[in-house]
């Protein structure tokens, strides 16, 4: 799916598929050197993170282990709830282990501080945040990111994982959604 419903349901693309895939390259780059001959643990959170640590961890150049997390904290709309609540939990233990939170993106912050009070108790090696998306305008929450791909505008976005009422979660570029002309229906 590609970005042929700007103009429809899209306003405009604001990162396109070669810049997503140069950034990437270089946030594994960073991550490779950072935790040279250490044992990783990339933990994607469901579903908006799926194509972003799918590619991360592809273009790592070494090995990294993988598990997924779920948590509740939208709705189908597009502000938060509020409420976070774990829908699936982790396979692995991450005692002792070290532990990369892979994020699709950073909006209030609400919900990544509250990932990371849960992952800390879990008592990790260590445990930093590689997200592809952070709204620096939108946070409400001091959060210090070690990897971030792309800071972007307060607006809504769609793309790469990121979806409206599960919707362009396939799109191949990351794009800001008009809500006067989308719809949930599929």
């Amino acid at each position: 799916m590609g970005p042929e419903h700007v103009g429809t349901e899209l306003a405009e693309v604001l990162i396109d598929e070669p810049t997503l895939t140069g950034r990437i390259q270089q946030l594994a780059n960073s991550l490779a050197a950072d935790y040279e001959g250490e044992r990783v643990l990339f933990v994607g959170v469901l579903k908006g993170a799926v194509m972003f640590m799918a590619d991360l961890a592809r273009a790592m150049p070494c090995s990294v282990e993988m598990d997924f997390m779920s948590v509740s904290s939208y709705g189908y709309g597009t502000q938060s709830s509020g409420v976070v609540r774990i829908m699936k939990d982790l396979d692995i233990p991450l005692e002792g282990r070290h532990v990369v939170l892979v994020e699709d993106i950073i909006d209030s912050g609400l919900t990544l501080s509250w990932l990371l009070r849960t992952l800390s108790a879990r008592h990790p090696a260590s445990l930093e945040v590689c997200a592809l998306l952070r709204k620096r305008e939108a946070l409400q929450v001091e959060l210090d990111i070690k990897y971030v791909g792309f800071d972007i505008p307060n607006a809504f976005v769609v793309g790469y994982g990121l979806d409206y009422a599960e919707r362009f979660r396939n799109l191949s570029v990351i794009a800001t959604l008009d809500p006067a002309n989308a719809t949930t229906a599929g």
